[in-house]
């Protein structure tokens, strides 16, 4: 926190938002709508911002009627006690979602319960909507796509355009942590931002309100130890989220909720396969060979210590009447034989990426146990009692389906290292249905509030969806409320301080520049002999920009000029599409697996390119 009897700001804004995600984005949309000048400022450099909704499957919680929705919404928190303003705030905001997505993101809202058939996902969406169907009111909830598709950043973009065509009201700072709060020192308002741009620090007057939509702390390891009791999370998602709306909001004397929640995903109870720190783990929706056969997941100590067919929610699995997250293990493992090694192979299609590097082999069990550093008599007496569950047909220890459980053979035996994974946290600053912060004792900390995952409304047992609902419910409120022209500003003690009330920027240099103003996409792109320029609009990053070499009848040769997709999986199709055109002399090639949305821009930029070819023009510029 910044508290200090005078300051000289650098700039002066209505409003400023601290994080360009789904709930920022719609916050700053709608502050701006009701007539603020907004900052809305990001960590992640051009073309990653977007946090965990950029990332995430695009759905977004609905309900069909109140009663029934809170009734399920208050079985998934139990027992936890949260505030009734709060749940019927957020429940509303969920029975008139459909109304939501046609006012405000302009598409029509499809459902996925009632619009999707059976093979439109490759993943089961019938247990993705009635995640907890056992709970009173399951029936009552949907889910909510702004069209037929998932993963595909669709919600994403629409939001992020929201706020690119009212770049006349916003500006967009990327690769600028904020640093600090700014508080009045005897009214406790919060009156302005400390931000790092360009490595110089800047001050920024708010004068009615600032709103933290930072998301969690899943890239904070300090954190995760703190809060979670965890070792070591990889995460799905951004990773930029590094738990900095928690320690500004320390700094002010807010209260924290939720500290210990957070989600995880994937077809082996919240485990991916292992990848250096600070990288994004891989999600794995779908690979039965993972828990069919002679296959099981081991803890640290050699022992298995879940049932490895049985569904999870969200990570989570049943626990004694309700659903959680399993207990972390620093290096688990999935260890198989060579009969499920020959099935996988066999098999075809493996989610792995390069999963026959990542094998670890050895004959003898014991030598394989001193190699993933587990106790080598209890990794022995764990393949013995499995294969003795096995011939049996009962598992013993967790229950297990007999049908998707084979003895183990004779050597060799394999080891592929898992990690624990986290989609999201939900914990950070309490806040109340105005989306204001709360200090400790249960005040509103003036003109601060805050949405999304950040001190996020959704606890215990958590429903796919809620999150990205809360984004859209609680941004609207945020950036609504923190419009509001305040009556106590011309009173706080560094209103004047260096500022003029009706100026907006006191600076004029390149640091106040909007960072996401349209731009012509050629712009500085060369051109040579028989090169053509295509644009695409579909990436996740934004646009994707591909130069094509086009001679004889043959493309010649690919490159992507401006593209800001994902460096892991988005990464590689950028790398490989352009061969694979050139080889195959068409754009229309196999998508990079993993990478449907990012391979499908890449296509249709190169697509586009082409048709300029058949125009007979090359592109203005």
């Amino acid at each position: 926190m910044v508290e200090i009897k005078s300051i000289n700001w650098d700039a002066t804004y209505d409003v400023a938002i601290l994080g360009f995600g789904g709930a920022g984005a719609t916050a700053a949309r709608f502050a701006a709508d009701a007539g603020a000048k907004v900052l809305l400022v990001d960590s992640a450099p051009k073309g990653h911002e977007g946090g965990n909704t950029r990332y995430s499957a695009q759905l977004i919680g609905t309900g069909d009627d109140f009663d029934e929705t809170k009734k399920y919404y208050k079985r998934l928190t139990y027992p936890m006690e949260l505030d009734e303003k709060m749940i019927d705030t957020y429940v509303n905001g969920m029975v008139n979602m459909r109304n939501y997505v046609r006012q405000y993101l302009g598409v029509s809202p499809v459902s996925i319960k009632n619009d999707f058939q059976k093979g439109d996902s490759t993943i089961s969406l019938e247990s993705a909507v009635r995640e907890y169907p056992e709970y009173p009111g399951v029936n009552s909830y949907d889910l909510t796509v702004v069209h037929k598709g998932i993963f595909d950043a669709a919600l994403w973009k629409l939001l992020r355009k929201a706020v690119v065509k009212r770049s006349d009201k916003i500006d967009v700072w990327l690769d600028s942590p904020a640093k600090h709060l700014i508080q009045d020192p005897e009214t406790k308002a919060i009156i302005g931002i400390q931000i790092e741009r360009h490595h110089i620090l800047l001050n920024i007057r708010a004068l009615n309100g600032v709103v933290l939509t930072m998301g969690g702390f899943e890239n904070n390891q300090s954190n995760i130890q703190d809060y979670l009791g965890a070792n070591h999370l990889s995460p799905l998602g951004t990773v930029f989220n590094k738990g900095d709306g928690i320690r500004m909001a320390l700094e002010v004397g807010a209260d924290l909720w939720h500290m210990d929640n957070y989600e995880s995903l994937g077809m082996l109870h919240g485990l991916s396969v292992a990848v250096p720190k600070g990288e994004r783990g891989q999600l794995i929706l779908q690979w039965p060979d993972a828990f069919n056969g002679s296959i099981m997941t081991i803890g640290d100590d050699g022992s298995r210590y879940f049932n490895e067919s049985e569904p999870n929610r969200h990570g989570h699995i049943y626990d004694h009447g309700t659903w959680r997250v399993p207990r972390t293990n620093v290096h688990p493992y999935l260890v198989f034989d060579q009969a499920q090694y020959d099935q996988i192979k066999n098999h075809g299609h493996i989610p792995v990426v390069d999963f026959f590097k990542k094998m670890i082999k050895s004959e003898d069990p014991s030598n394989l146990a001193r190699i993933i550093k587990v106790n080598p008599k209890i990794f022995q007496q764990t393949i013995t009692t499995f294969s003795k569950f096995a011939k049996q047909g009962h598992d013993y220890e967790f229950g297990r389906d007999p049908k998707t459980m084979r003895p183990f053979g004779s050597g060799p035996y394999y080891a592929l290292e898992l990690t624990n994974n986290v989609l999201n946290t939900q914990g950070g600053p309490r806040r109340n249905a105005r989306s204001e912060v709360l200090n400790a004792s249960g005040h509103p900390i003036p003109h601060l509030y805050s949405a999304g995952e950040l001190g996020g409304i959704c606890a215990n047992q958590y429903q796919g969806g809620g999150n990205l609902a809360e984004c859209l419910i609680f941004g609207k409120i945020a950036g609504e409320n923190a419009a509001r022209i305040k009556d106590d500003f011309k009173n706080d003690k560094m209103s004047g301080a260096g500022s003029s009330e009706n100026q907006y920027s006191q600076r004029t240099d390149e640091l106040l520049n909007n960072d996401i103003k349209s731009v012509n996409p050629f712009a500085g792109v060369k051109l040579g002999p028989n090169q053509y320029l295509g644009v695409s609009d579909d990436g996740i990053g934004g646009q994707v920009v591909a130069r094509v070499t086009y001679v004889n009848n043959k493309i010649q040769n690919v490159e992507i000029v401006k593209q800001s997709e994902s460096g892991d999986i988005g990464g590689k199709a950028v790398d490989e599409l352009p061969e694979r055109m050139v080889a195959q002399n068409t754009y229309d090639v196999d998508a990079v697996s993993g990478a449907s949305t990012s391979s499908r821009a890449i296509k249709n930029a190169v697509k586009d390119a082409l048709k300029k070819i058949d125009e007979g023009t090359k592109v203005k510029r």
